[in-house]
């Protein structure tokens, strides 16, 4: 079977986001270092740990659930998009950001409100200052472009997501189709997400490929409308008994060299 289409994922595929979300905690958790005697990486957890309790308790969970954002994306992001639920997620976040890094000074022991939410704004600033790729992503896509059709399937808010692709220009240009969760009302794993791409792009399963770093979005969905997979392993994550992807590799570079075998 021939493969006319790749679908790439974004984060942690193509964008380096860990990487990105880990430099804006320690350049912010570094600055309220300067004011109190606290350690980056123990802000940092106690900040994590509050985001998520916070994150899971807004009438707004099952939506990002569904659409797939998870808590660190509404420590920066701001949701301005036209649906009811991201406007009801646009009011939410500016407090969320506070209450979520003066949550996390509170577990140290430092009540300051003011501070929390000084700290709230230097981490979305600090995000979109450190937009990181993988060392291969653009030789990868310059060897795939032209030969392949090329789709980017991300999960998140349009907003955010354009965001990312803003601040990372180079990405964009190289794909035919950019689809995004929040557009589309639902998100990876879900199956009908995989068919809109399939019947946008005139695809039968067989015709694509799906190349994500998540078994349990880009590998389960894709397997759910019968499309082989690529699950990217940097980090050598452990197997689940209940995904199996078709291909694994452990970099673009390799998925490159596995194309050519297929």
């Amino acid at each position: 079977m021939t493969v006319k289409t790749i679908i790439f994922d974004l984060d942690d595929t193509l964008l380096w986001d860990q990487k990105s979300v880990k430099t804006a905690f320690e350049k912010t958790c570094e600055y309220a270092a300067t004011k109190y005697e606290i350690t980056s990486d123990e802000l940092e957890t106690a900040v994590r740990e509050a985001a998520r309790t916070l994150y899971e308790g807004y009438e707004t969970y099952d939506y990002t659930v569904l659409i797939g954002i998870n808590p660190f994306e509404g420590l920066w992001g701001v949701f301005d998009d036209p649906t009811p639920e991201f406007q009801k997620m646009k009011g939410i976040v500016g407090q969320y950001r506070a209450n979520a890094w003066t949550n996390g000074l509170q577990k140290l022991g430092i009540k300051d409100e003011e501070f929390g939410r000084e700290l709230g704004e230097r981490f979305v600033e600090e995000r979109k200052a450190a937009p990181f790729l993988y060392e291969d992503t653009f030789a990868v896509l310059d060897e795939l472009k032209g030969r392949y059709q090329l789709v980017l399937l991300t999960n998140g808010a349009p907003s955010l997501q354009n965001l990312k692709l803003e601040i990372t220009p180079e990405i964009a240009p190289y794909f035919d189709h950019i689809v995004i969760s929040g557009d589309f009302g639902k998100g990876k794993p879900d199956a009908s997400i995989f068919e809109f791409v399939l019947k946008e792009n005139n695809l039968q399963p067989e015709d694509a490929i799906m190349v994500g770093d998540n078994l349990m979005t880009d590998i389960l969905g894709s397997s759910r409308v019968g499309m082989r997979n690529v699950w990217i392993n940097r980090e050598n994550k452990p197997h689940s008994p209940h995904v199996t992807p078709t291909y694994e590799v452990t970099s673009l570079t390799e998925f490159s060299e596995l194309l050519k075998e297929l």
